[in-house]
């Protein structure tokens, strides 16, 4: 859509697999070179391809962010075509299908289970907007017992998850479980900071990730692909599996053990490439711009 003088944002509400409805806003009415619009935007509203849940909704440039109010992990991650890559629904039974998708699904059976969007055994948070700029949105999230904060910030390009308070004597994941390009299947693939190589989904990844520790999504039949970035090295394991419906990304994660007992930030974003180089210019850019 281009009409002279007048810019137009298009934003992407309550997608459900295979339909979504569009809405366009006018923006930046006036002379050519004005930019009044934000580049990261916050509304309040509900994620109905995850059955009516109550979410932030943050759009920035290239992609769209539900984040679910009460359990404080998101619940759907669209792409600039509307394309969600989590899929999450709280239907209980419905399982990889949908109620264990999520991120960053960390706190796990470990004092509680926190930061996954809200289903049948996510134990409650509460949320604090403490940043709400043109070009930075941040939410923070305290556990129900008030033992765990998770940070969200969001900016144009990207997001960053800060695990900034960990229980004592308790240990973390943080993991992306969800569905590239849409759905899980056999177009899929990755590759990470280990192996230049497109790996089909079903293959499986174990081992510390060398640094800069990252990993990349994508689907033979879209033009991009979905990063995660961990800032801080370390020599603990991390896991990729695939399951019938769903990816399992976990930093921190060997099989079902959890590893992570220190504040750990991931950032995540869509790169409009899928050339080994290319992705891992911009999944690792994040580090150079760490104190955004």
């Amino acid at each position: 859509m281009s009409v002279p003088g007048l810019s137009f944002k298009k934003f992407v509400l309550g997608a459900v697999k295979g339909t979504c409805l569009v809405v366009f806003l006018a923006l930046n009415v006036g002379c050519k070179g004005t930019h009044s619009e934000s580049a990261v935007t916050l509304t309040h509203g509900v994620d109905t391809s995850a059955g009516g849940l109550p979410a932030y909704i943050i759009t920035t440039e290239n992609a769209t962010y539900y984040l679910e109010k009460s359990g404080g992990g998101l619940s759907s991650l669209l792409d600039q075509d509307g394309i969600d890559w989590i899929g999450f629904n709280h239907i209980k039974g419905s399982g990889w299908k949908g109620e264990y998708r999520g991120f960053p699904n960390a706190v796990h059976k470990q004092d509680g289970n926190f930061f996954h969007a809200m289903n049948a055994g996510t134990d409650p948070a509460t949320s604090e907007i403490t940043i709400h700029a043109p070009n930075h949105v941040r939410i923070v999230f305290t556990s129900e017992n008030g033992k765990w904060e998770g940070q969200w910030d969001f900016y144009p390009t990207r997001c960053d998850f800060t695990m900034t308070t960990v229980s004592p004597g308790y240990q973390y994941w943080i993991q992306y479980e969800g569905v590239p390009g849409g759905e899980m299947n056999k177009t899929d693939f990755w590759f990470n900071s280990a192996s230049p190589d497109k790996h089909p989904i079903e293959d499986a990844f174990s081992g510390d990730l060398p640094a800069p520790e990252w990993f990349a999504f994508g689907d033979k039949n879209f033009p991009r692909m979905l990063y995660f970035l961990k800032h801080e090295d370390d020599d603990l394991p991390d896991d990729y599996v695939s399951r019938p419906f769903m990816t399992v990304l976990g930093f921190g994660r060997q099989n079902k053990d959890k590893f992570l007992s220190s504040p750990v930030r991931v950032s995540f974003g869509f790169v409009e490439s899928v050339d080994y180089k290319a992705v891992q210019q911009a999944a690792t850019r994040p580090m150079a711009t760490s104190a955004n």
